[in-house]
């Protein structure tokens, strides 16, 4: 299994995956050029995703996903309550697979378990990939660390692990006080020692690598985001950073 993160952050996301020949998009919050140029970099060709998967109904995961099915040809597969909230932006859409949180979907021989979360839209999942064997955690806007949050991170060979924003810089930037209480609230975001913390609390069952993803561009930096996720687990620990802007580099699982 194969992973790279076409970009990750609220100004868009789209996480693609491959294995056994299956290959699959999660989320489409940026543009259909955007897409096929940054999987272009790997010589994929974004007319041969078999699946795009929507988590959840914010525009910064589902926006351009009408684009990218008319466009691409893409199936689209998305939590009916999702489906209903944005099919009237989405423009002419053919077909939505519809599935439930919780429900696993089937590709040939690749299962994507879709695990809700407490995140503030409705609908919302996260994911693990799993094909022979191999488990990739897909865990961005998951809201706070809930029950079986921890226990699913565990069981990952690699992960993408949301780390949103430093408490310090959120508490003390110019967003509004309605805004920095939903980011830090049960439905917003992972703070870096939130996602630090749950790494420290994996121990010897930490995934392998993880891709830390959704940084904020206003309340967090990459260097105060590996900071507090080494000071938890260790320096010598794989951390990657899923970029605000550019496609990351091509990771095994």
């Amino acid at each position: 299994m194969i992973t790279f993160s076409l970009q990750s952050g609220s100004n868009g996301n789209a996480i693609y995956v491959e294995a056994d020949g299956v290959r699959l998009l999660f989320d489409a919050g940026i543009s259909g050029r955007q897409a096929a140029a940054r999987m272009q970099h790997y010589r994929r060709d974004i007319r041969d995703v078999d699946a795009l998967i929507i988590s959840h109904a914010h525009a910064d995961h589902v926006q351009c996903a009408g684009i990218f099915h008319r466009k691409f040809g893409l199936p689209i597969h998305m939590t009916r309550a999702a489906n209903l909230f944005v099919r009237n932006t989405l423009g002419r859409v053919n077909t939505v697979h519809q599935f439930c949180p919780g429900d696993p979907l089937a590709f040939r021989h690749v299962t994507v378990h879709t695990i809700p979360t407490p995140h503030d839209a409705v609908d919302t999942v996260a994911f693990i990939v799993e094909c022979g064997g191999k488990r990739l955690g897909i865990f961005t806007d998951v809201g706070c660390p809930f029950d079986g949050l921890l226990r699913a991170l565990e069981t990952c060979d690699a992960a993408y692990l949301e780390s949103n924003h430093d408490p310090t810089m959120l508490a003390d930037g110019s967003y509004p006080s309605w805004l920095k209480n939903r980011i830090a609230g049960s439905g917003g975001h992972l703070s870096n020692e939130q996602a630090a913390e749950l790494l420290r609390r994996c121990g010897r069952n930490r995934p392998g690598w993880v891709a830390l993803a959704h940084l904020s561009d206003e309340n967090n930096t990459p260097q105060l985001a590996l900071h507090a996720s080494h000071r938890a687990v260790g320096k010598t620990y794989p951390f990657s950073i899923a970029s605000r802007y550019e496609v990351s580099s091509v990771r095994e699982v």
